[in-house]
């Protein structure tokens, strides 16, 4: 049987799952897991289409202390339990950069420019890279993918794509790129499936969890997002602030004395809800937290989630569904009941009992704007990709 890898590299977690490769294109999930708490805890786990478990085993931090050791461990555990003929891997890699707008085989020269982008995203780049480097070494045969967040939003027009400062920059490479394009991309696919009619219309989907943004599609093409030159702007997330005034930067470094790396180390880790409150980066543990600094948290992510949802609106001229995905979208609907209250000028008017069932589409049926519950599925649509782009139907599209 053949089967495509798709692997998702974090700082401190390998996801990964294993996709039969049928007629027609056809595409079975038959493993789905992770190892997780590389360099601390390490557990490995997994479990099979009919989601019972394969796999939960720990591991001593000496053994995968990082994710070389990682993609090792679970490489060897998946080839003796998984009698497949492993075809192709295909990678989440955040930033494509503004050279690569689609899927790409990867190469040595490929992940040396790649490379060149760490800058960009210095949390999730060198992790996205990191097991394709170690595949190379281990099995040089087994051709590679790089799937690319930024790729869905490459066809944003010059107005959204440009910050207002000298255009050597723009050519530069300094330009807005936005982020979480495998899940738009997903949700605009699925949503021509559950609501072929709304799916042409103006969509703003909100991709919340512990990176969030926002993205407003135009029969289903990516328009306008929050994010921008990195995965610092927009919303406010776990542990990165959202859009701040670039001035901060500026204070942080002349009247603070805080180098590029202690700024970097700020935005990246330390601000987002977990600065705010103090208490955590976790909307579960803040919604259970008594301490008045977590509902500050929530409410200013929720302020801000209106916010942006008004300039998405403006982008479109007007919205006719919007979409809740990623962990607090599909999971929250105490969240989601409050950003839709802010939406009400707009037309947003919930059902209270489809939210709390989490049900696919949850607004009342005189609510202007239809709302829906779409859960998000990367892995599948690099796992697409990277068959298309394997069979050749990624060229000839391209042409």
């Amino acid at each position: 049987m053949d089967a495509i890898l798709v692997v998702n590299a974090g700082s401190s977690s390998l996801k990964f799952q294993v996709f039969a490769t049928g007629a027609g294109g056809d595409l079975d999930c038959l493993v789905k897991g992770q190892m997780d708490g590389i360099g601390t805890r390490p557990r490995l786990r997994a479990a099979g289409p009919d989601k019972k478990p394969l796999i939960d085993q720990s591991y001593p931090v000496e053994k995968v202390p990082d994710l070389p050791a990682a993609t090792q461990e679970t490489g060897d555990w998946l080839r003796k339990t998984q009698k497949v003929n492993l075809v192709a891997v295909g990678h989440r890699v955040v930033h494509g950069g503004p050279a690569y707008s689609r899927p790409v085989r990867l190469t040595a020269d490929v992940v040396d420019q790649l490379e060149r982008y760490v800058s960009l995203a210095p949390l999730h780049q060198p992790n996205n890279l990191a097991p394709i480097r170690t595949l190379f070494a281990r099995r040089p045969e087994l051709p590679q993918v790089a799937c690319f967040d930024t790729a869905f939003h490459r066809d944003h027009g010059a107005l959204a794509d440009h910050f207002a400062i000298p255009e050597k920059f723009y050519e530069e490479g300094v330009r807005r790129y936005g982020f979480h394009g495998l899940s738009y991309e997903y949700i605009a696919d699925r949503m021509r499936q559950i609501a072929p009619e709304a799916a042409k219309g103006r969509v703003i989907v909100a991709h919340l969890g512990s990176g969030a943004s926002m993205c407003a599609l135009a029969d289903g093409r990516s328009v306008e997002s929050t994010f921008g030159f990195t995965a610092l702007d927009g919303l406010p997330m776990g542990t990165r602030p959202g859009q701040l005034d670039p001035g901060v930067v500026l204070y942080l470094i002349a009247e603070k004395g805080m180098s590029a790396a202690a700024v970097q180390d700020l935005f990246y880790k330390e601000s987002g809800l977990k600065g705010l409150s103090g208490v955590s980066n976790d909307v579960r543990e803040l919604e259970e937290s008594a301490d008045p600094k977590a509902a500050f948290a929530l409410e200013y992510f929720v302020y801000r989630a209106g916010l942006f949802a008004g300039m998405l609106a403006a982008a479109l001229g007007g919205v006719d569904s919007f979409v809740f995905t990623a962990g607090i979208g599909e999971n929250s609907p105490t969240m989601r009941a409050r950003i839709a209250e802010r939406l009400s000028w707009l037309g947003v008017a919930l059902d209270p009992g489809a939210n709390k069932a989490s049900a696919q589409m949850i607004s009342r049926k005189d609510s202007r704007v239809t709302v829906y519950v779409i859960p998000t599925n990367e892995e599948l649509m690099i796992a697409r990709h990277t068959l298309a782009l394997m069979s050749g139907r990624a060229e000839r599209a391209a042409e």
